[in-house]
């Protein structure tokens, strides 16, 4: 077997849970193949650079053998070997998402919390407003 589908590959290589999504995430151009985009019939070889984007995660990785069928993850890992600066980028990008704040913690209105409720209650602050006309 010297060459396999993109989609089969990304399959066998989990990548991608099903070929399925495989073949969708290939029509989005979020998939390709020795920097050009590709459909999903198209065949890859052992030296190929396939660059997969997983959400904000983009992973270079050089095709080192061919299956057609899914195995174990051990085995499927050793179908691609990720390049040094693909696996830098990740790492600092992880590490990036690690130290950054909780976005929650930024929101200064919104709904109120219980006790931000209870408080605004007791500050009489359902005195001030009402429906009626005066």
């Amino acid at each position: 077997m010297e060459t396999l589908r993109i989609d089969k590959w990304l399959w066998a290589a989990r990548f991608y849970k099903t070929r399925s999504l495989a073949v969708e995430e290939i029509g989005k151009g979020r998939v390709l193949v020795n920097a050009q985009t590709v459909k999903p019939a198209r065949e890859v070889r052992p030296g190929d650079l396939v660059s997969v984007r997983q959400g904000a995660i983009v992973r270079v990785v050089m095709v080192r053998g061919l299956s057609g069928q899914r195995g174990p993850a051990p085995v499927a890992q050793q179908l691609y070997e990720e390049t040094e600066a693909s696996r830098l980028a990740r790492e600092a990008a992880a590490e990036q998402r690690r130290l950054a704040t909780e976005p929650a913690l930024s929101i200064e209105q919104g709904r109120p919390t219980k006790r931000d409720r209870r408080r605004l209650e007791q500050a009489g602050w359902n005195d001030r407003w009402s429906a009626s006309v005066d």
